[in-house]
């Protein structure tokens, strides 16, 4: 477990305190040999209701998952982005289960088949890179214009089902994967209410 703050001190007790409530979400994965918490201070006095943010990440033989949360506290935001974490890593835990008959889910990657929104592809330019699981330090000037993080991961070649998968273990928006059925970078993004859609490359 790594603790580490931006902008503030973390102090021993509230290690103290993570290390007990990550202690029982690795019920759910006990693969997970890492937990990545990290705390952050917005320093804005108009943020005062959302000044401490709390994300962690989860990362063990399966996919990385990961939660943020925002409130008035360290303490709130923990318990907040906890529930989260839980909630990521149960649905990782039934994912693994089998399941038979009619009870058997419709694949996501059939339900959204129809589904390409190409108006989409420019504010998803925009917005800047996908999801990854490596962060390296910005190498240009902070401000307005500039691009203030970059991100990489490996392009391992996956079906639409498991992007979208991944896609909610991280909690983004959208997720830019390497589409096993066309071999052609693709992204999968949310929609409004619990839609989804596909944007392939042509």
């Amino acid at each position: 477990m790594v603790v580490k703050g931006r902008n503030v001190e973390v102090p021993d007790h509230f290690r103290i305190y993570v290390a007990e409530k990550l202690s029982r979400l690795e019920r759910f994965d006990p693969s997970i040999f890492l937990f990545d918490v990290e705390l952050f201070h917005e320093r804005n006095r108009r943020q005062r209701k959302n000044c401490q943010r709390v994300e962690i990440t989860a990362r063990g033989k399966g996919p990385v998952v990961r939660a943020e949360a925002c409130a008035d506290s360290f303490y709130a935001a923990f318990e907040s982005v906890t529930a989260k974490m839980e909630s990521r890593l149960r649905r990782t835990k039934d994912r693994r289960r089998v399941h038979y008959g009619d009870k058997t889910p419709l694949s996501v990657a059939q339900a959204t088949a129809d589904l390409v929104d190409d108006s989409l592809f420019d504010r998803l330019a925009e917005s800047g890179a996908a999801h990854a699981h490596q962060e390296r330090e910005p190498e240009y000037e902070e401000g307005p214009g500039h691009i203030v993080r970059t991100k990489e991961h490996a392009a391992t070649p996956m079906s639409v089902d498991d992007a979208l998968y991944q896609m909610e273990l991280v909690g983004h928006d959208f997720f830019l994967f390497q589409d096993k059925e066309t071999d052609r970078p693709s992204v999968v993004y949310r929609r409004h209410a619990f839609d989804y859609g596909l944007i392939r490359m042509a």
